[in-house]
C-alpha cells in the first residue's frame, strides 16, 4: 500500500472538479494524470505530465488512467460512468448519482459486471460538523431519535451553471435531487431509508427557470422517526445545510459552514431536570473532497468495498424522485430501493 499509486483523470474542471485535483493532489497515493474539458482554453492550465483532452472517450483509452472522477454535468453522469467502467476504469461519480433512478440503476449494472468500483461523492458525509453529530446520535448522546431535518439553501439567481446546464429545459435537473441530495443523503446516513415522502413545491422566486425552486417534504423513516427535507434554490441567504436533530435526551442543531455545532441535553442534578447547552467547535470543510479521494484510493488498493457505493448513490436519487413525484401529483409516495 505504501507504494502504490493511483493515476486518476478527472472529467470536467469546473469548480467542484478543480476541488477533486486539489484533492488528488493532496493524497500520497493519487497522481493526477489527465482532465478531460470541453473548454479546449483550459488546456494551457495544464502542463508537464498531465494530459489534457476535449475528447472523454479518447481520454480513456489511456491505459494508464485507473480511477475517472465524473464532474460533468448532472445529465451527462450516468453517460460517462459507464463507459469509464466498461473500459475497465474505476469511477468517482460527483452527486446526485443520476437524476433518474434507471440511469442509477444502469450504472450499477455495469459496475457489478465490469467488477470496477463506483463511489458517488457523497460530500456532506465528509463535513466534520455533521461526522461529530453522527458520532454523537451513534454514540446515543440524544437518545432516541424522533424527529430529524435538514435544508439545503442556497441562491441560484446568477449560477444556471456553465452553458446554462442547470436550467436545460429538455432535461431537467431538479433542484430536490440535484442540489436536495445532499440534505436527503445526510439525513438517510443519519436515519436510515425513508419508506415514504409526501411534498409541496412552488416557484415564486425564479419564475424564468423551468423547475419549482421550493420544496418541502415530510418523510417516514425506520422506528417510527419522521423527518423534513426544505430545498431553496431561490432564497435570499447564504449557502447553509442547517440540520437539527431531535433526540429522547437532547438536541442536536448542526450545519456545514459554521465553527462549531450546538448539542442541548437534558441532565439529572440534585436539582431536578435541566437542559444544558454546549458549542462543540469543529473544522469547517464543506466540500471534504480530499477525504473521499482517500477513501477511493484505500478500496482500490485495499480491494475493499467504497462507503458510498451505487446502491447508497441511487438510494439517495430515489428519494429525491419520489419527493419530485409527490409533489407533482399532490399523493403521498412510497420510496422504491429496488436496485
Amino acid at each position: 500500500m505504501e507504494d502504490k499509486i493511483l493515476r486518476f483523470a478527472v472529467a470536467g474542471v469546473g469548480g467542484i472538479g478543480r476541488s477533486h485535483i486539489s484533492g488528488i493532489e493532496q493524497n500520497k497515493h493519487a497522481l493526477l494524470t489527465a482532465v478531460c474539458d470541453i473548454d479546449a482554453e483550459l488546456e494551457n492550465e495544464y502542463t508537464g505530465s498531465v494530459k489534457f483532452y476535449t475528447d472523454y472517450n479518447q481520454m480513456l483509452k489511456d491505459e494508464e488512467i485507473d480511477v475517472a472522477v465524473i464532474c460533468v454535468p448532472d445529465q451527462i453522469h450516468k453517460e460517462y460512468t459507464v463507459t469509464a467502467l466498461r473500459a475497465g476504469i474505476h469511477v468517482l461519480c460527483e452527486k446526485p448519482m443520476a437524476l433518474q433512478t434507471d440511469d442509477c440503476r444502469e450504472m450499477i449494472q455495469a459496475s457489478r459486471e465490469t467488477g470496477k468500483k463506483l463511489m458517488i461523492g457523497q460530500v456532506c458525509r465528509k463535513a466534520p460538523g455533521f461526522m461529530l453529530a453522527k458520532q454523537l446520535v451513534d454514540a446515543g448522546e440524544i437518545g432516541e431519535l424522533f424527529f430529524v431535518e435538514s435544508e439545503y439553501a442556497h441562491d441560484y439567481a446568477k449560477i444556471p451553471g456553465r452553458g446554462g446546464w442547470r436550467i436545460d429545459p429538455v432535461n431537467l435537473r431538479h433542484p430536490v435531487i440535484g442540489g436536495g441530495c445532499h440534505a436527503i443523503d445526510l439525513l438517510r446516513w443519519i436515519a436510515g431509508n425513508p419508506s415514504e415522502v409526501f411534498a409541496y413545491a412552488n416557484r415564486k422566486m425564479l419564475k424564468s427557470w423551468p423547475v419549482d425552486d421550493c420544496t418541502v417534504a415530510i418523510m417516514k423513516f425506520p422506528d417510527g422517526v419522521i423527518g423534513k427535507v426544505m430545498t431553496s434554490i431561490g432564497c435570499k441567504r447564504t449557502y447553509t445545510m442547517r440540520t437539527v436533530l431531535y433526540g429522547s435526551r437532547g438536541t442536536i442543531i448542526c450545519d456545514n459552514t459554521s465553527p462549531e455545532i450546538t448539542l442541548q441535553r437534558e441532565y439529572n442534578n440534585k436539582d431536578g431536570q435541566r437542559i444544558v447547552t454546549k458549542q462543540l467547535p469543529v473544522d469547517i470543510n464543506n466540500h471534504n473532497i480530499a477525504s473521499e479521494i482517500e477513501e477511493m484510493c484505500d478500496a482500490v488498493i485495499g480491494n475493499t468495498d467504497v462507503p458510498t457505493d451505487g446502491i447508497e448513490g441511487a438510494s439517495t436519487v430515489a428519494v429525491g424522485c419520489a419527493i419530485v413525484e409527490s409533489a407533482a401529483a399532490g399523493e403521498k409516495v412510497l420510496v422504491d430501493y429496488n436496485f
